[in-house]
C-alpha cells in the first residue's frame, strides 16, 4: 500500500470528499446523514485499513477519526497519514466519547490533529467546523489547477521562445554576411555604406538578443551545459575588452593584473561575463573603465569592473532579475545581468555589484579550479 502514488486529478466542479472512520455502524450512518449535502461526497471506513484503501482512491477535504478503534486506532491512523506528501495536508477532526483527557488531547494534536470534539457531538458544531475545511479544500484545489495552467503556458511558452530564438539565428548569420560582402563591393566613399554600416550594427544588436534569449530559454529549462577547461583569465578579459573597444572606439578601457590568473573555467561562459560587464560599464558609464584582475589568493580569483556612475538604491536589489527593462528603461531585452549571474554562479562563484565613492562596482568571485555548482 503506497499513498504517495498520485490520484486521480480532481476538477473544480468535483464534489469535495469527507472520510469518516468509526467501528460502529450505526454512528457512522448517522455522520452521513448530517454531512452528506450537494457538493459534498461523504465516504466511511469501518477501520483504519479500509480508511487507508480510501486514501489511495480519493482526495479528501477533512478526515473525522474516532480515536477508540480496535487493531488500528485513530491516532495510529492519523500518524500513518502524515507521512505520505498526498494525504499529510488532510485536516484531522479527532472524536471521542472519553470524558475531557489532557494528555490524550496533547497525543492528538501531536499526531497532526486540527480540532479534537468530544461525544455527543453538537450537530451545528461539526457542521460549522467542516464547512470552513471544505472551503478551504475548494480554494487550495482552484489555486493548484491554476498553478497547473500556470505553468503549462509558462512551459509552452519558453519551448516556444527556444525554437523561435534558435530558427533566427540561421537568417540573422545570413543577413549579416550578406552585409560584410556587400560594404566590401561598394566604395567606402558611397552614400550606402552609411545604410550598411547601421545594417550591420542592427544585425549585430538583434543577434546578441537572440543569443541571450537561448541562453535565457537553456536556464530556464535546466539546459545549461558547461565545458571547463584550462583557461587564463587575463586572455579572457583582453578580448571581452577588444570586443568593447571595436564597439565603442572613443572608450577608456584600462587593465590590471596581479598574480597567477590561470584557471579552470568555461571560458566562452565567463568571456561572455566579462564582456557583458564591461560592455555595460562602457554604456552606462560615461568615463573610463576600469578592470581589474586579481590572482593573487592560493584558490581564488577575483575580477571587477568599475566606471564613474551610480546605481539607484532601489535598482541593486533587483539589478540581477531578467527582463529589467519591464521595469527599469533600457536599450536590451534586460537580460545580459541575469545571465551573467547564473554563468558565474553555474561556476561556483558570485557575481555582485555596489556603489563605490562615486563609481560602479561589478565583483565577480571565482574559484580558480571551477566545478559546476549544484543544480
Amino acid at each position: 500500500m503506497n499513498l504517495s502514488e498520485p490520484a486521480t486529478a480532481a476538477s473544480a466542479d468535483d464534489p469535495a470528499k469527507i472520510l469518516i472512520v468509526d467501528d460502529i455502524r450505526e454512528n457512522l450512518v448517522a455522520m452521513e446523514a448530517l454531512l452528506q449535502r450537494e457538493g459534498v461526497r461523504v465516504l466511511s471506513a469501518a477501520s483504519g485499513p479500509e480508511a487507508l484503501e480510501l486514501l489511495l482512491e480519493h482526495d479528501f477535504a477533512v478526515a473525522l477519526l474516532d480515536v477508540h478503534m480496535p487493531e488500528m486506532d485513530g491516532f495510529a491512523l492519523a500518524e500513518l497519514m502524515r507521512g505520505p506528501q498526498r494525504s499529510r495536508q488532510v485536516p484531522i477532526i479527532f472524536l471521542t466519547a472519553s470524558p475531557n483527557d489532557p494528555m490524550r488531547s496533547f497525543k492528538g494534536y501531536e499526531t497532526g490533529a486540527v480540532d479534537f470534539l468530544h461525544k455527543p457531538i453538537e450537530p451545528h458544531v461539526i457542521l460549522g467546523k467542516v464547512k470552513v475545511f471544505i472551503e478551504l479544500y475548494r480554494k487550495r484545489r482552484l489555486l493548484d489547477l491554476r498553478n497547473a495552467s500556470l505553468e503549462r503556458a509558462l512551459k509552452l511558452n519558453e519551448t516556444l521562445l527556444a525554437v523561435l530564438t534558435h530558427d533566427l539565428r540561421t537568417p540573422m548569420s545570413v543577413v549579416l554576411l550578406c552585409a560584410e560582402k556587400l560594404s566590401l563591393e561598394i566604395p567606402e566613399d558611397s552614400p550606402a555604406q552609411r545604410t550598411l554600416q547601421y545594417l550591420e550594427s542592427s544585425g549585430r544588436r538583434m543577434a546578441r538578443m537572440v543569443e541571450q534569449l537561448l541562453d535565457f530559454s537553456r536556464i530556464r529549462s535546466n539546459g545549461l551545459r558547461m565545458a571547463f577547461a584550462p583557461c587564463d583569465l587575463g586572455e579572457i578579459a583582453d578580448g571581452a575588452v577588444a570586443e568593447a573597444r571595436e564597439a565603442h572606439p572613443g572608450a577608456t578601457i584600462q587593465v590590471h593584473r596581479s598574480g597567477d590568473l590561470d584557471c579552470h573555467i568555461d571560458g566562452d561562459r565567463m568571456l561572455q561575463v566579462v564582456a557583458n560587464l564591461v560592455g555595460n560599464a562602457v554604456i552606462h558609464g560615461g568615463g573610463a573603465v576600469e578592470v581589474h584582475l586579481d590572482g593573487s589568493a592560493g584558490d581564488a580569483l577575483l575580477l571587477s569592473v568599475r566606471n564613474p556612475g551610480r546605481i539607484a538604491e532601489d535598482l541593486l536589489p533587483r539589478l540581477f532579475e531578467p527582463f529589467k527593462s519591464t521595469f527599469n528603461e533600457s536599450n536590451g531585452l534586460g537580460l545580459g545581468l541575469f545571465i551573467a549571474h547564473q554563468f558565474v554562479a553555474a561556476h561556483g562563484g558570485s557575481l555582485r555589484a555596489r556603489n563605490d565613492e562615486g563609481q560602479v562596482v561589478f565583483e565577480v568571485g571565482l574559484q580558480r579550479r571551477g566545478r559546476p555548482a549544484a543544480g
